[in-house]
């Protein structure tokens, strides 16, 4: 029902029930508050909210004066300025005058607030409260010099959040914000939701790490922001901790076409900077993922899914790796004609043939690219092309997602002896079940994933003794820290700090011969600087060398593309577009051998830009879940700051290095809702309500409120 009432001789109508203050403030009327935060209770306690009705003596809080029909209200006259002034001023005695070192200047309320009231400490008998600063909590600074007391953040935690953390506690003669017995906030199982910073009016309450307002959602959500495809973790995370598997898997695919392979491979850069980290550990984000679309039935996302009508254009991706297949896949669901053509026999790229199978099922990456038909793929396997140029005679535009197939050989004495092998060949050979040229005794040169893909499928096809070398430190090791102790565990000799002399032999390969390193630095021209240790030269004996260090795009200069380094296909500055018309590149062709959910993120790219130039929006945007209110109250979980992260089980190290059946099983059923309850939900910050000052009113709106 509404009521009209009248603010400074303007009629407006409002809800029944509402406080005059936000009656005002919904109506482009400002009235200075302070206390006041429309998602929390009010209390009244700032006193310069206050306002005169007709009728009645005195002046009130405008935000505890409900607004009733036929009310006559003056937000101004001498009374109200003078006692505005006067709390003001009493609030700014105890607050420190150092607004420019102030780690929230330029974006406090306070301080604006000050600006448009105009007014100082000038009259009072200023005081320090002798607070110490306390930084002993992750991710909140607490600073209680700065308080005046407004209770904002004690609301948020106790009525909009349930947690119930903070209270007012008294020291001496002063009152201030604290924890139960001045505990630290994990020790209070506080959930570090960040409500209390959310709402602080001066920074008494501030994160610990600075942003600038367009850098606040990316700071704050880091897991969404660092994830190359930007998949909605907090959503689908909050969907797994409800037991809502179908819609989690949903939400996955708006961003990322492939979450199973993704859920076991993904080099999961959101649980790097999962704020979660800096009380305990991280989320278990990849794991999440994995549970969620192995426990779906795929029926939500696929009946939701958009599919544009026929556009009469046609497109032809070239390669079939993660990129590819992403691209091929949003590229028909634009209603283009999408024709895939792939060199090998089946589809998945790196993910079918470089990364082993007991990481990454085959099956699993079948049933994936499977989806690619569903949405309108042809797809044409065994299919090499050497001259994309001609391809435009039969298509409108060409996507080349080629990959990085071919293996580096470093130029070293001995590179080319028998025995010699390149990380590509060996690990496609070994996944197509082929003749892999190996030995007994394997040395493979370099320290990042792949060489662990190498030496662990080594491991597998029954190499007997097995060394990897490599020129990093253990600590500076390019690999997952998880990938080098399984490989050590499964008995295969890490040799970090090693240079790569020569490949010693002369009509096989008999060994290879190191030095130690010393130090290994980068010069500002990125020229690697290494300082060996004098007369460590070593021989370590082996049949088999496999070079490890880096792949190339399979292409030549005959292919009519302009190429760059390291052969890769040049593209032109932001774009995707290659130095011939129509013809476009992505993935690991385009930057380099990255990560499975960095070639999914370039194949996204590739198929908005593309759909562009075919005529089309480039708006590739999905929603397949549905994107529900979220609750703001949280609760209070006990021991929740402690809550340890669910492992991931894994096959012994005797049960899995002789065969190549997965070694991981996941986050078991027992331990998944939990795992995704220790989340943050860093996201809730951004459904409260920002801070609305006077410098957002329109100037005649100001004057009116004068």
């Amino acid at each position: 029902m509404e009521v009209t009432i009248q603010i400074d001789g303007r009629q407006i109508c409002t809800e029944q029930g509402i406080n005059v203050l936000e009656a005002a403030l919904n109506n482009g009327i400002y009235i200075p508050h302070l206390c006041h935060h429309p998602d929390l209770p009010d209390i009244g306690s700032c006193r310069l909210c206050i306002v005169e009705v007709e009728g009645r003596d005195g002046v009130c809080p405008s935000c505890k004066l409900e607004a009733e029909d036929g009310m006559i209200i003056h937000t101004n006259s001498g009374q109200i300025a003078h006692l505005r002034r006067l709390s003001m001023e009493l609030i700014l005695a105890a607050h420190p005058e150092d607004c420019s070192t102030c780690p929230k200047y330029g974006q406090c309320e306070f301080q604006t607030l000050i600006q448009y009231m105009g007014v100082s400490a000038t009259r009072m008998n200023t005081r320090v409260k002798g607070f110490q600063m306390n930084d002993s909590n992750p991710l909140l600074i607490h600073d209680m010099n700065r308080c005046v007391l407004c209770g904002r953040c004690v609301r948020a935690c106790n009525d909009l959040r349930g947690v119930g953390v903070l209270q007012y506690n008294k020291h001496e003669m002063e009152t201030y914000v604290g924890t139960l017995h001045d505990r630290l906030l994990k020790d209070s199982d506080c959930r570090f939701c960040g409500a209390c910073a959310e709402v602080c009016p001066t920074g008494t309450i501030r994160d610990m790490m600075n942003y600038t307002p367009i850098e606040k959602r990316d700071t704050l959500v880091p897991c969404q922001a660092t994830c190359p495809a930007h998949a909605d973790v907090p959503r689908y995370v909050r969907f797994v901790k409800e037991g809502k598997m179908e819609e989690a898997t949903a939400v996955i695919h708006e961003k990322i076409p492939f979450p199973e392979c993704l859920g076991r491979v993904c080099a999961h850069a959101c649980e790097g900077k999962c704020r979660r980290g800096d009380v305990n550990e991280a989320v278990s984000i990849r794991n999440i993922k994995r549970y969620a679309a192995e426990h779906a039935n795929n029926k939500l996302w696929k009946e939701n899914s958009k599919h544009l009508p026929a556009t009469g254009k046609k497109v032809c991706v070239v390669g079939g790796g993660p990129a590819g297949m992403t691209a091929a896949y949003y590229l028909a669901k634009q209603g283009h004609e999408t024709v895939l053509k792939e060199a090998l026999p089946k589809l998945g790229g790196q993910m079918q043939y470089g990364i082993p199978s007991y990481r990454l099922p085959r099956e699993v990456v079948d049933k994936e690219a499977g989806y690619l038909a569903e949405a309108g793929v042809k797809v044409e396997t065994g299919c090499r092309v050497e001259a994309p140029k001609d391809l435009l005679e039969a298509y409108d535009a060409v996507l080349m997602a080629i990959g990085t197939h071919a293996g580096v050989r470093l130029p070293m004495e001995g590179n080319q002896l028998p025995g010699v092998l390149l990380n590509a060949d060996f690990l496609r050979n070994a996944s197509m079940g082929k003749e892999t040229g190996m030995g007994r005794r394997v040395i493979v040169l370099g320290g990042g994933n792949v060489a662990f893909d190498c030496a662990r499928t080594a491991v597998r096809l029954g190499a007997k003794e097995i060394h990897l070398a490599c020129l990093e430190a253990r600590d500076k090791m390019l690999a997952d820290d998880e990938e080098i102790e399984q490989a050590e565990e499964e008995g295969i000799h890490v040799h970090p700090a090693h240079t790569f002399e020569r490949i010693c032999g002369t009509d096989h390969v008999e060994g290879v011969e190191f030095c130690n390193v010393k130090s290994f630095t980068f010069d500002e021209n990125r020229r690697a600087i290494i300082e060996k240790e004098e007369g460590s030269a070593h021989v370590i004996q082996a049949d088999t060398v496999i070079f490890a260090v880096g792949q190339r795009p399979e292409i030549t200069a005959q292919a009519g593309l302009e190429l760059g380094r390291a052969n890769s296909i040049a593209v032109q500055g932001d774009s995707l577009a290659t130095s011939v018309q129509g013809i476009f590149a992505c993935g690991d062709a385009v930057y380099g051998t990255k990560t499975v959910i960095q070639a999914v993120a370039s194949g996204r790219e590739a198929a908005s830009e593309v759909d562009r130039y075919l005529g089309g929006d480039g708006d590739i945007s999905e929603v397949l879940a549905p994107v529900p209110e979220k609750d703001p109250y949280i609760g209070k979980i006990k021991g929740f700051g402690d809550l340890e992260r669910a492992s991931e089980h894994f096959v012994c190290a005797g049960g899995r290095k002789d065969n190549f059946n997965p070694i991981s099983t996941g986050i078991c059923d027992a331990d998944i809702c939990q795992e995704a309850g220790r989340c943050l939900q860093c996201d809730l910050r951004f459904d409260i309500t920002g801070h609305r000052l006077w410098s957002d009113y329109t100037d005649q709106e100001m004057e009116a409120s004068r």
